[in-house]
C-alpha cells in the first residue's frame, strides 16, 4: 500500500534547463548596459557550460565569467546577488506539475520533497512554482545539514510523513542521488528520463509526469 509519495525538485518537477536559459536571458537583457561588449549568446552558452546543469555553485561560474570577459561594469558578487534574487522570476514547471500533484492529494497521499541546494533559493523557486501547499513535508538539503544520497535525509522525510519506506515511492532525475539513494532507503523509485544520463535501476521509468498516477494505481493493486 503506498501512502506517499515524495519527489526530487530540479530536473524532475522544475525544469531547470529551461529556467537557467530563461534566467539568464533575462539577465542579459537587464544588465546589456554592463555586458554589451559580450555578443548575448556567448554569454549564455558559457553561463550554461559553466553551471554544468547547477553542480557548480554560481559564485565560481560569475567569477570565471567576470575573468574571461573582462567584465569591469558589475562584479562577481552582483552578479551572484541578480541570481539570487531573479532566478525564481524564471522558473518553468514541467507539463502537468499541478494536475499531478492535485491527483496524487485526490487519492489521499501524502506529499514530500527532498532537494540538494540553498534554503532559501530553493523555496523561493517552490514558491514561485506554486506547489508549496501541496507538500506535508519539504526538506532542503542546506537547512537539514545533509545532502542526497545521504540515506539519513531520506529517513528523515519519512519520519515526517509517519510512513515506512515501503509505504512510499520517490520520484527523481538523478541516478544516484535520486534512484539509488531512494532505493537504499528501501523506497520504491520512480526514474524521470534524463537525457544526459543512459540509465536508472529504478522500479519505474517515465518520459513526463502524468505517467506517475497510473503507475501508483498499479503498484496499490499490488
Amino acid at each position: 500500500m503506498v501512502k506517499a509519495v515524495m519527489f526530487d525538485l530540479d530536473g524532475t518537477l522544475l525544469d531547470r534547463d529551461a529556467s537557467i536559459q530563461k534566467f539568464i536571458e533575462y539577465q542579459y537583457e537587464r544588465l546589456k548596459h554592463l555586458l554589451s561588449h559580450i555578443p548575448k549568446e556567448s554569454y549564455i552558452a558559457r553561463f550554461i557550460e559553466l553551471d554544468n546543469r547547477g553542480y557548480v555553485w554560481k559564485d565560481t561560474v560569475y567569477k570565471q565569467m567576470v575573468k574571461e570577459f573582462a567584465i569591469i561594469g558589475i562584479t562577481w558578487e552582483n552578479l551572484l546577488e541578480d541570481y539570487m534574487n531573479y532566478f525564481h522570476k524564471s522558473c518553468v514547471p514541467f507539463p502537468y506539475l499541478v494536475w499531478l500533484l492535485e491527483e496524487l492529494k485526490r487519492k489521499s497521499l501524502k506529499l514530500g520533497m527532498i532537494t540538494n541546494g540553498k534554503g532559501q533559493f530553493q523555496m523561493r523557486s517552490i514558491k514561485a512554482l506554486g506547489i508549496e501547499g501541496y507538500f506535508d513535508t519539504i526538506l532542503i538539503s542546506e537547512w537539514e545539514g545533509m545532502s542526497k544520497p545521504d540515506p539519513w535525509l531520506f529517513q528523515r522525510a519519512l519520519d515526517q510523513l509517519h510512513v515506512l519506506a515501503n509505504e512510499s515511492v520517490f520520484v527523481g532525475d538523478h541516478p544516484i542521488n535520486d534512484v539509488q539513494a531512494a532505493r537504499n532507503a528501501g523506497m520504491k523509485t520512480i526514474w524521470k528520463k534524463d537525457a544526459i544520463y543512459e540509465s536508472a535501476d529504478a522500479d519505474f521509468v517515465i518520459e513526463e509526469l502524468k505517467e506517475i498516477p497510473g503507475i501508483i494505481e498499479t503498484l496499490q493493486q499490488q
